[in-house]
């Protein structure tokens, strides 16, 4: 890989890594003292948007994680591997503010009856732009939303259980590929989602953190197709 494209995955991978730290200390300081000036915001429903969305990120997150370790073990590339480690600390970081923020409201990790992966953003099941975010097979197979599980993909972007098999068994150049090729999907679903967040959320804290979010997998999606373009593969269709 080129000097530049090795800079430009520093630079990325440690904006991502920074902005996770700066979220969770704002997370830190709003628990403290209501998030500035302002009152704090009454305790979010497990039926709301910023409950929903703590929920459904933090499982979508765990995946990012799981890949990430997966192609750490299967390849040599420094490149890769500094790209996987910065994004497993990063999304792990952020599970573990997601999963706090539940357990700071005393709401379920899991969802409420009725409303299964994805409830909180009902227009997700119009198809459309959520479908588009998941190629494999849009919302209409995803659990709860009346098909399967689409063989473990509960959510935009998200890896299915075949496909992690095939990344635990490639080798190489071709994990590398595969890698950035789930990777840069789940990173689009996960954009998807946290857009719905910073429009739908309420907690003024967890729509900085969402928005984040955007602009770090953004940023890491260029940083992606660039890698991969180096390996004379593309994102997939």
């Amino acid at each position: 890989m080129s000097p530049s494209l090795s800079r430009r995955t520093r630079w990325a991978t440690g904006s991502a890594v920074a902005l996770a730290l700066l979220f969770a200390g704002a997370a830190t300081v709003a628990s403290a003292r209501g998030d500035g000036a302002a009152p704090a915001p009454r305790t979010p429903s497990a039926e709301s948007a910023d409950a929903g969305f703590a929920r459904d990120m933090a499982v979508h997150h765990q995946q990012a994680v799981e890949m990430s370790f997966i192609v750490r073990d299967v390849t040599r590339d420094d490149d890769v591997r500094r790209l996987a480690y910065d994004i497993a600390n990063t999304q792990a970081n952020q599970r573990g503010m997601l999963l706090g923020w539940l357990d700071l409201w005393e709401l379920p990790k899991t969802a409420p009856d009725g409303q299964g992966p994805m409830g909180w953003m009902p227009d997700a099941h119009s198809g459309h732009d959520m479908a588009s975010m998941n190629g494999k097979a849009g919302m209409d197979g995803m659990e709860g939303s009346g098909g399967t599980d689409s063989d473990g993909a509960l959510m935009p972007g998200m890896a299915t259980r075949t496909e992690l098999n095939r990344l635990r068994a490639a080798r190489g150049e071709q994990a590398e590929i595969l890698f950035l090729q789930l990777m840069t999907d789940h990173h689009e679903g996960g954009v998807a989602m946290a857009r719905g967040c910073a429009e739908r959320c309420t907690v003024p804290v967890e729509k900085r953190l969402a928005q984040g979010m955007v602009e770090a997998q953004r940023s890491e999606l260029d940083l992606m197709a660039d890698m991969l373009a180096a390996r004379g593969a593309a994102p997939r269709p």
